[in-house]
């Protein structure tokens, strides 16, 4: 079912635009304070989710950028094969799919993901760094509830299979 893909270009265009307006505006490691907990801050990422591989010498781009490719490619034949009444299975792929893509294309221009949101808890928590969770994105967000989106359907949507 692909009339949702438009979600997915949705996605890409908020991804780019947000990415471009921070590049534009924004020093590395600039900050600005939004509301409390919540900052922009840009970043780069040359590895994947949390900054994973990040050190390495730049093989990890190559295998990040065919793995976005093979895994949207596998999306959409996914999504080419849903019915009709598969609605939130369609939503979550088509929002992993935007955001896979989103990255995909700074990974294919720029050789790293530009990262902006700033979350952070004022408190130290065994995985936080003085409470800073990872810093992500607009694409980051679309993979994470369309992933999170596709868990729940896969737990309790048994409608969807019908």
């Amino acid at each position: 079912m692909l009339k949702w893909v438009w979600l997915s270009i949705v996605i890409i265009f908020a991804d780019q635009l947000t990415k471009w307006m921070i590049n534009a505006n924004f020093k590395l490691h600039e900050v600005l304070p939004i509301i409390p907990h919540l900052n922009l801050t840009l970043t780069y990422n040359t590895g994947a989710a949390f900054g994973f591989l990040h050190d390495h010498n730049g093989w990890q781009q190559i295998f990040f950028a065919t793995l976005a490719v093979l895994v949207s490619g596998y999306i959409i034949y996914w999504m080419t094969r849903l019915k009709e009444h598969q609605l939130w299975t369609s939503i979550g792929l088509s929002l992993v799919l935007g955001g896979a893509i989103g990255n995909l294309i700074d990974r294919i221009f720029q050789a790293k993901v530009t990262d902006f949101i700033d979350f952070y808890i004022d408190w130290d928590v065994f995985f936080l760094s003085n409470g800073h969770f990872a810093t992500f994105n607009v694409a980051d967000i679309a993979i994470a509830v369309g992933a999170a989106l596709l868990v729940f359907i896969s737990l309790f949507g048994h409608e969807e299979d019908e």
